[in-house]
């Protein structure tokens, strides 16, 4: 059995890990509250803008705009790939990796080449000995801005425009609540119309287009898919504020629960102390007599 100095010094230590732990969940529960809410504000323009970019490219021919027209020969694919640039969030990455290496062993066969580009740099360090890692932005998840999407939608739209990649997909967590964060994996280049046409509207219209059809489809399609991946980042920022809140209130909980064992545990070993203690007293006032 330890000694009582041991079992303070555990104690003294297990309480400077809880107050460590406890300030994280209050820092990033604030930091929740706000990256859920521009999560939130920003959902209606991605719904308004999902809905007017599907009316618009589901009336149109492909060959309008390149970005909606799929190569011919499919060939290479390009993943972006979006994590966190700190830990401490429990499963939240992990769970992101794990999904882009079942893709990849299922799909390898499929495609002459897999790359990946990374935001964040977890997923960064997880695939840079494991996949090819085509690009890397740095500092653009924990707080996002559009600036940052449209950097990242340009390069995309490049690597797609001059073939040298035939599919772009989209690999992130979404945010629900901050006890579940679900990993989705979609294709975002290229565009699919029919992909996202609701039902009511999936017939063709005919509209009358202010400006042209093509100049307006020049502004939107690029700018949906800038969006798209602004949207991504914003619900990666919640999900890693509420993953890594989770984490530390159960690594809190953790703390107090060993502090109570070691407690008990220091207490029993005083009481044996004071035993043998005064067994030897006893002992020794019996020898005297």
């Amino acid at each position: 059995m330890s000694s009582i100095k041991e079992y303070n010094r555990k104690l003294k230590s297990l309480q400077n890990t809880k107050k460590i732990t406890n300030t994280m969940k209050m820092v990033s529960s604030s930091k929740l509250r706000k990256a859920h809410q521009a999560q939130t504000n920003a959902k209606l323009y991605a719904k308004n803008l999902t809905m007017l970019t599907s009316r618009i490219a589901g009336c149109v021919e492909n060959s309008m705009h390149p970005l909606l027209e799929a190569h011919a020969r499919i060939q290479k694919a390009l993943i972006l790939m979006i994590t966190s640039d700190k830990g401490l969030c429990g499963a939240f990455n992990h769970n992101a990796h794990r999904r882009v290496l079942s893709w990849f062993k299922e799909n390898k066969e499929k495609y002459a080449q897999i790359d990946l580009v990374c935001c964040g740099k977890k997923g960064f360090q997880f695939f840079k000995n494991k996949m090819t890692v085509k690009a890397h932005y740095e500092a653009v998840t924990e707080s996002p801005r559009f600036a940052s999407a449209m950097k990242i939608g340009e390069d995309l739209k490049n690597f797609y425009l001059t073939r040298e990649y035939d599919e772009v997909y989209l690999a992130c967590n979404q945010f629900f609540s901050p006890l579940l964060q679900k990993t989705i994996f979609e294709k975002i280049l290229p565009i699919d119309a029919q992909a996202f046409i609701r039902q009511d509207i999936s017939r063709k219209h005919d509209y009358l287009f202010e400006p042209s059809a093509k100049e307006m489809l020049e502004f939107l399609i690029p700018h949906f898919l800038y969006f798209k991946i602004y949207f991504a980042l914003l619900e990666n920022s919640a999900g890693e504020h509420g993953a890594r809140m989770a984490a530390m209130d159960n690594a809190t909980k953790n703390t107090s629960e060993l502090m109570e064992r070691y407690t008990l545990l220091r207490n029993r070993a005083r009481q044996e102390q004071i035993t043998r203690e005064l067994i030897e007293i006893t002992t020794g006032q019996e020898m005297l007599n």
